[in-house]
């Protein structure tokens, strides 16, 4: 009911004709390819607004936050990829407990409601009747430069990673200037990010290039075996922000046989002019034109950003930019592949990946020392022993330190002095 007044009030307003008969097969393509959109963050609200403490947490209906089951339910969402998002002034400290943190409380929502279900696979994506949530970390600072911590996350369900956030890690380069971190000159993706790469190509996780920069962007796309995603991005063309793609890359997208998920973000949508869903529109007609309407889908960021298009506000209204598209002249096939056969397509060709490099042993490539040091990150070294002491049946390890030496040599000649009594 959320979507159908949605959707109506949106085509009335704009002058659709045949508004009724739009909206009935707009919702009736939507139920038929159940919508699986590419970031939410949702469980940032949960930490932000509750202390990820599940149980106060209004998941059904929520008016402080623009995703809800009821809302998703309304407009035929049948999966979502829920962001494990980590501040950026977490890294080099805890950013690893906060990831975890995030993905406990979406592992916990997942399981917990019963309209939702985790899923690790394009099959079960697929298969399930229900909401479909899979995990993604939203930031490559998350891993702390490990590759070992980039598997024990894919062991807990994670599927996905965007290689930055708003910051630089010490292997990959952000879109954004806001923070100081790991700057350097010609060095987009080192070589332990291209180990990062092959190694997420081998577990089968969506290497996603939202929020890095364009030579990162590049760098990776003449890299990985497997299709990538940018999984809340939009068109440069019509919004000429840094967080879009532009053509050039847009072209070795294609190449990749990868997909762009488009941003509603109003900022990204019309670079800050007042936003509607045929702005939104236009991003698609422009990367439809561009590459084709089977390397585009849909990654909202609900509940990531502050300002969303009019008619766009909230995960119910989905229909009313479905519904511009079908007005649009866009064909069934090619929302079809949009609202969610895209998305399977390359979730299936990346696990495909996976399967052909099932032979490959797990990386051991190692970060430079001088590449990732921080006061937070421990070098293991054996302690440095001075003297060794031996005596019958153990070893004592003595620093022989001037003052320790003086208390030691005081304390046994008054044992000696003494001769102390004792006691049965």
């Amino acid at each position: 009911m959320l979507a159908l007044k949605a959707l109506g009030v949106y085509l009335l307003l704009f002058g659709v004709q045949s508004a009724s008969s739009l909206t009935h097969k707009t919702l009736e393509l939507m139920s038929k390819y159940r919508l699986i959109d590419g970031h939410n963050d949702l469980p940032l609200h949960i930490r932000m607004l509750k202390n990820n403490r599940l149980s106060k947490f209004n998941l059904y209906n929520n008016p402080e936050t623009a995703t809800d089951i009821t809302r998703l339910k309304a407009a035929h969402v049948g999966g979502q990829m829920f962001a494990a998002y980590v501040l950026c002034t977490a890294q080099d400290k805890d950013a690893v407990r906060l990831a975890l943190e995030q993905i406990d409380v979406i592992r916990r929502m997942c399981t917990e409601y019963p309209e939702l279900e985790l899923v690790t696979t394009s099959t079960e994506m697929n298969a399930t009747k229900k909401i479909a949530c899979l995990i993604s970390i939203e930031g490559g600072h998350a891993i702390d430069s490990s590759l070992a911590a980039l598997r024990m996350f894919y062991q807990l369900g994670v599927r996905s990673l965007s290689l930055t956030h708003t910051c630089n890690t010490p292997w990959a380069e952000s879109s954004s200037q806001h923070y100081s971190y790991y700057k350097r000159d010609d060095n987009s993706l080192t070589d332990f990010g291209k180990a990062v790469v092959h190694e997420m190509n081998r577990l089968g996780m969506l290497i996603d290039l939202s929020h890095t920069s364009w030579a990162t962007a590049k760098a990776v796309l003449q890299l990985s075996k497997a299709p990538v995603i940018f999984s809340h991005s939009s068109a440069y063309t019509i919004c000429n922000n840094p967080r879009n793609v532009p053509d050039d890359l847009l072209f070795m997208l294609k190449a990749n046989g990868g997909l762009i998920m488009v941003n509603f973000y109003s900022d990204f949508i019309a670079c800050g002019a007042h936003a509607n869903v045929s702005h939104v529109a236009d991003h698609f007609d422009h990367l439809k034109h561009v590459i084709g309407a089977e390397h585009i889908g849909i990654g909202g960021d609900y509940d990531g950003a502050n300002s969303f298009p009019q008619f766009l506000e909230d995960v119910s209204k989905y229909p009313a930019l479905i519904g511009e598209l079908w007005s649009r002249k866009w064909s069934e096939e090619e929302l079809a592949g949009v609202l969610r056969l895209n998305f399977l397509r390359v979730f299936k060709k990346v696990e495909k990946i996976r399967d052909e490099l099932h032979n490959t042993i797990p990386s051991e490539v190692l970060i430079p020392v001088a590449e990732a040091q921080n006061d937070c990150r421990l070098v293991l070294r054996h302690p440095k022993i001075p003297e060794m002491v031996k005596s019958t049946g153990m070893r004592a390890y003595i620093c022989l330190r001037s003052d320790a030496l003086f208390w030691t040599v005081l304390f046994v000649h008054f044992m000696l002095l003494c001769k102390p009594i004792y006691y049965n």
